[in-house]
Order: C-alpha cells, then structure tokens, then sequence
C-alpha cells in the first residue's frame, strides 16, 4: 500500500506532476477540490485504505490557504470579507442576469470563506427527491459527524439565549441556535487543535492520513473522453499550457455549479437539462438595533437560525453584533449604546428550465474553452415569498424588540443582486428521466457509464437552507455507490 509521503514534501499537500498522472489509469479521478471533491476523495480513502486502488485529484487552481479562512489568527470577519473579494473571480461583469455571481479557484474552493452553517434540508424537500429518505438520513448523521456539526457554538451566549426566547415566547417555535461546521473541543492528549471551521481541506487531511492520492494543482480539465457510452479519460492542460490524457476507469466532476456543466457541454456530453435549472436562493438582507442594556455584561455572539417550513418557504438567519457571529479573543470589541442585528434570508426558488447556463461560443478563455452565458429570473412564485420574506422580517422585529433601520422601513426589500449568494446549484440535477435530469440517484450521468458528478450542481431543488451540508452527505452516498461496484 502507498502511503502518504513524509519526506520531499513541496507544500504542505503533496502534488504530482501532472506529467506523472498521464503514466497511470485511475480507479477514480476526482475533479475540483471543494466539498463535494473533498467528501468524495475522504470516503474513498477512508474505505480503501488498505487497498491498492488509484485515486487522482486536479484541481484548476493553486494553493490559497491552509485552513478555513477564519481560522487565520490575522483574518478578522471584515478583513476576510475584502479577501474573498479579492481572490473570488466575478461572472458578473458579462452575466448582468446573474450579476452577483463569483467563483474561488484554488485547492478547497469556496470552502475556504464559507460561513460554515450547516443545516439539512427539511425532510418534505428531501421526499420528492428519487433518494430514500432513511439513506438521505444516515448521510447527513455520516457528513455531520466529519464536518463536526454543531448547535453548541453559542452555547452559553446571553445574546443568542434571549432573543431566542423571544422568539419562542412569540410563536417561533422552531428557530434554534445555529447549526455551525465547528470543531469545539478543547484538546486532549497532545491532540492539535488548529482547525475550527471546517473547510474542504479538513476533509484531504482526513484522506489523506489514511491513504496517499495523486494530486495535481493548476491543472485545467478541458474535455471528457468517452467511448462507447463508458468515460475513459480527461484531456487536461497545465498552468504551462502543455495538454495531457488522465486515463480513469470512473470520474467524479465536482467543478460546481458553472464550470461542470460547462465541462459536461465542451465535452459533447448529450442531456437536454445539462446546464438547465440553474437556482440560486433569492438574498434579502437587513438590519436591526437593541438596547445594551437589555443584554448582561457578557454579552457572546448572536447566531439563529429560524428554518423554512411548508407554510414559510424561507430561512431567516439572525446574527450580531455587527452581523458576524465570531470574532478572535485579541479583537477589540467597542462599547456601544446599541447591538447591530444582522437578518440573512433566503427563499425558497423554482428549478426553472429557463434559467440556465451555455456556452457562449464568441468568447473563450485561455484554454480554448469558451466562456459560459447565464440566464436566471425570479418568477412569481419566487417574487412572492420575497414579499412573503418582507413582511416576515418586520414581524419579527416587532415581536422581538428589534428597531429595523431605516434603509429597511423605507422600501420593501433589501434584495441583494441575483448571484450574490453562493448557493447556486441545479444545473446538472438528479433525478430518473433523462430529458429532465442529468445524473441518476446516485450521482451517475445518464447514458454516460462511469461519469460522475457531485457537488451543488445535482440537487434538483434547494428549499431554503444553505446546501453544503447537503452537497457532502450526496457526494459521500456517491462515493459509497463507487465502492459497491467495484
């Protein structure tokens, strides 16, 4: 068995050449390194450990960071904030119809800035989905327990624990404090504890200490091969522009949202959804102020969560002081007359199959591949729990004692750009019939044997709760699929 190498390392994850790659057949060849890369890469390792099967992984990006970026001793929220708007390439300046839209490329993808709340989807969703509810279940209980999942963060925390029973108090009896990817326990016995907020890099440490994996970093997957309806390889080029063959038995595409089904499409893959049914939760924002003096003097975070329900298509987040539920020990906290209450909300939009993604043939990048085309609105249905989400918000203000600023009082929404939100998904989506869905119930795209994709693309609906928790607990159900057919 290969291990993992502890001599020559150079980086703090061992690469590959990519040159090295294209003298080996993979079992599995896993495209893109963020949660659904990383989940699937972690459970293949985890169950053949001790085998002798070959698993590569390319990334199109380089390394960024080593961790989570909150878990950076000089990464303050806002100082965070303008990072990822520096690093975070925008699709908005020729998407005006997804004008909000950005993408990481890097090894860990968005995982590396994501907020890491992690709720499940509720199960009324779940039961239109060609998935069994009770194997949806375990693997959420499987995802949760590696991304150590947790309520407990604020636990504790007089701000989180009195607007909640003030919520309670006023009929909101299923908001909760916020389910976080945290790792909370102190360490014990030597153990290190340097990795808080759970990224997809956690998932590679998990893998790769039980098993080594190829890795290839700047490497751009360009076209999927497939003869005779089974994959067999994928033509990928270097940051030196030089093309080279990955040969694999089976591959999983997790590029995300935008860029798998644009690989899928450059690649001639046949399927009259692929790139269709493009969602993205509409994002209204606002904010609120308390009193100081209705909070003790430990104050702690804010951080709830209030979900969707069949009646209320939407999830209201509340979370303060000054709209961030941590901050590091040594950052000076100001006193001050009011507490700034920050109302994250999403709703609830229909997979449409107007609202997609295409090539746009008149514009390509550096590899030759051409740039992709978005088009997305709201219905009306989706124009209605936005209004459904206005009203909801003011109720709650008033319920709770929260004074809405006035940008808020004065229009009737707060609605952020389309895009703005990083929960895109749908565009390679699951389900049975292939002139509506692109892969089967485990993940495998129809028609083409071997050829897999997991990450936010194949979740035929969204609901209203943030997808990453979901998008892992899928990606691992796809991995184990993997394993019971070999």
């Amino acid at each position: 068995m290969k291990m993992y190498p502890e001599h020559l390392m150079n980086n703090w994850v061992s690469v590959t050449p990519v040159e090295e790659m294209a003298k080996t057949e993979y079992d599995v060849l896993i495209i893109g390194t963020g949660a659904g890369g990383g989940a699937v890469t972690w459970r293949l390792c985890e169950q053949w450990g001790k085998s002798n099967k070959k698993i590569g992984v390319v990334e199109t990006g380089d390394f960024l960071l080593p961790t989570q970026a909150a878990n950076i001793p000089t990464m303050t929220s806002k100082r965070e904030e303008k990072y990822h708007e520096t690093i975070a390439k925008p699709l908005g300046e020729t998407l005006p119809d997804f004008r909000g839209a950005k993408q990481v490329f890097a090894f860990g993808g968005r995982t590396l800035f994501w907020n890491t709340v992690s709720p499940r989807l509720n199960a009324f969703e779940i039961s239109n989905w060609p998935v069994p509810f009770q194997e949806i279940e375990f693997y959420y209980n499987t995802a949760e327990r590696v991304m150590n999942v947790t309520k407990q963060y604020t636990e504790g925390s007089s701000f989180t624990d009195i607007m909640l029973k003030r919520l309670h108090k006023n009929g909101y009896y299923e908001a909760s404090a916020t389910p976080l990817a945290a790792k909370l326990c102190p360490t014990l016995y030597g153990h290190k504890g340097s990795d808080v907020f759970f990224s997809s890099v956690s998932f590679f440490a998990e893998a790769l200490n039980h098993r080594a994996v190829d890795l290839a970093v700047k490497t751009r997957a360009v076209q999927l091969l497939v003869h005779k309806d089974r994959v067999t390889g994928v033509q990928v080029i270097s940051s030196e522009k030089k093309a080279y063959l990955i040969k694999a038995k089976k591959i999983v595409v997790s590029a995300s949202t935008f860029e798998t089904p644009r690989l899928l499409l450059h690649s001639g893959i046949k399927g009259r959804a692929i790139g269709h049914y493009l969602m993205n939760h509409s994002y209204v924002k606002a904010s609120g102020k308390v009193s100081r003096r209705e909070f003790p003097e430990v104050l702690g975070a804010l951080g709830i969560l209030i979900p969707s329900t069949l009646e209320k298509p939407y999830q209201i987040q509340l979370r303060g002081p000054d709209g961030y539920f941590w901050h590091h020990p040594y950052e000076v906290q100001p006193l001050t007359k009011e507490l700034e209450i920050d109302f994250l909300c999403f709703g609830e939009v229909e997979p449409r199959f107007a609202n997609k993604v295409t090539l746009d043939t008149n514009r390509k990048d550096e590899f030759g591949v051409p740039e992709i085309s978005v088009d997305f609105s709201f219905s009306e249905k989706d124009q209605a729990i936005i209004r459904q989400i206005a009203a909801a918000v003011k109720q709650i203000s008033l319920s709770c004692g929260i004074k809405l600023n006035s940008d808020f009082q004065a229009s009737s929404v707060c609605l952020m750009p389309p895009g703005d939100l990083n929960h895109d998904s749908g565009t390679c989506r699951m389900g049975e019939d292939p002139s509506t869905s692109v892969v089967n119930k485990y993940g495998e795209v129809h028609g083409v044997k071997g050829l897999y994709i997991a990450d936010n693309s194949v979740l035929p609906s969204i609901g209203a709760a943030n997808l990453t928790l979901t998008t892992a607990a899928l990606a691992i159900r796809t991995a184990d699929y993997i394993i019971s057919q070999e």
